[in-house]
């Protein structure tokens, strides 16, 4: 080839790498979500077209785990990319935390549940992000912090609309005690409409608004948490009393609403070109609870059974993820901060490196499956758990009681085998101990559990 062909091939292969846009990104987070309240996880009284859908085109993960069993562990563990614990969240903050501010190396027990929140210090996902010219959207609940210091617009996110804390009532948009939670950026809002609503729509603009620049649209619904309210009921407010009423037919009802907003977002991202260069991953907080299908798994939210932390995960990205495929690669909701920001081509600072991975690799077929170590913690009063998965065993201390069980054959977690698998028992319980420590070199300046 002579010069100037090889200075052809050189331009247009520069010219490739400028003008080959970068993938989008969308995740949507329900809160407290069955694993089986879905049409690909079985559902039978729910219907989730879109999520069919997400499916139907891409992967379903029947292994994958929420970073912790409740919400505002799992929400920390996606913006940081690491373990919640190294920040000092263990629990979700509101009326129910044990929270405490360090004192040298005594814990005092801090009473104001609105003072503590994700400090703007510790690097976040969308920060990231938007070093790589990404913008940043968030439209749904935060619950990483009430007050303006910790709002999402001080995390890295260009724009921000929904409540920030661990429940609203979804037509008045205020707390069980009346706090008002609804914000548009560090404004609050009044709003008339249902919030499931607000929030579908809220997303849908953002995609129309920045179709022709790259986007993280982070979507993290209120829905399926209490109060049980579904569309077209406003009446009765939410209570302290009467916030935990409902019924199977009332959280069918929030589910189909969280689906429409996916479908809104299909149709917006097809109309705007742009649905095959964006990834849509959708998963839960935490398993579900009360009128939520945890089938086949035991327990629910607030415990490290599986079903507190197994939790669904349905990824779709055309022309890199297989359509159809099933995967049993063990992964968790962290994973997805290493696998968007390896997407967007940034990397976590070298002092807080990922402790999630890059799923890619994996769903895309070029690496294989393989095993891993997770751990979960609860350390509370009343409610004393831990728990290891690695390959198909997991380990769960749940109070003075350890146990060891087969979940391949045994996924509803039945039939103890601590004993006749001692060898596996013990692993199981050094690679426990090996994270403890690691996570006691930490020194958080706040703790809640």
């Amino acid at each position: 080839m002579g010069l100037f062909g090889l200075l052809v091939v050189l331009s247009q292969s520069t010219f490739a790498a400028e003008t080959s846009p970068k993938p989008n990104i969308v995740f949507i987070l329900i809160d407290d979500f069955g694993y089986a309240d879905s049409g690909p996880y079985g559902a039978k009284d729910i219907r989730t077209p879109n999520m069919d859908r997400l499916a139907k085109e891409g992967v379903k993960f029947t292994d994958f785990y929420s970073n912790g069993p409740v919400c505002t562990p799992t929400r920390c563990g996606f913006m940081t990319g690491r373990w919640q614990q190294r920040v000092g969240f263990e629990w979700a903050m509101g009326f129910s935390a044990e929270s405490f501010r360090r004192r040298g190396d005594e814990w005092v027990p801090e009473k104001d549940i609105h003072s503590l929140g994700l400090p703007t210090s510790i690097p976040t996902l969308p920060k990231l992000l938007k070093s790589a010219g990404y913008a940043t959207g968030a439209f749904g609940k935060w619950h990483l912090g009430f007050r303006d210091e910790f709002n999402p617009t001080k995390h890295g996110f260009d724009e921000y609309f929904g409540e920030l804390l661990g429940h609203s009532d979804y037509y008045n948009h205020a707390y069980y005690d009346g706090t008002y939670a609804l914000r548009d950026g560090l404004e609050p809002v009044k709003v008339d409409g249902y919030l499931t609503d607000l929030i579908n729509q809220r997303a849908t603009n953002f995609i129309r608004q920045h179709a022709k620049e790259p986007f993280f649209l982070y979507v993290p619904h209120l829905a399926v948490h209490c109060p049980y309210q579904p569309p077209g009921r406003p009446l009765p407010s939410v209570t302290k009393a009467n916030m935990y009423d409902g019924d199977r037919r009332t959280y069918a009802a929030m589910v189909e609403r969280v689906d429409d907003g996916l479908g809104m977002i299909f149709a917006e991202l097809e109309k705007q070109g742009v649905l095959d260069n964006t990834l849509i991953v959708l998963s839960s907080d935490n398993g579900g609870e009360r009128y939520s299908d945890n089938s086949p798994l035991f327990h629910h939210k607030s415990t490290l059974w599986e079903g507190g932390i197994r939790v669904p995960c349905l990824m779709r990205w055309p022309g890199k993820i297989p359509a159809g495929k099933v995967t049993p690669q063990v992964g968790i909701t962290m994973d997805l901060t290493a696998t968007f920001a390896a997407m967007a081509g940034v990397q976590a600072p070298s002092d807080r490196s990922f402790d999630g991975i890059n799923l890619l690799p994996i769903v895309t077929g070029e690496q294989p499956v393989f095993s891993r170590t997770l751990c979960w913690r609860i350390d509370r009063k009343g409610r004393e758990q831990k728990a290891v998965r690695y390959s198909h065993w997991k380990y769960i201390q749940d109070g003075n009681v350890e146990m060891l069980f087969d979940l391949t054959a045994d996924i509803s977690e039945r039939r103890d085998l601590q004993f006749q698998q001692p060898q596996v028992f013990n692993f199981l319980k050094g690679q426990l101990a090996e994270w403890e420590r690691d996570l006691a070199k930490e020194r958080p300046d706040f703790l809640v559990k």
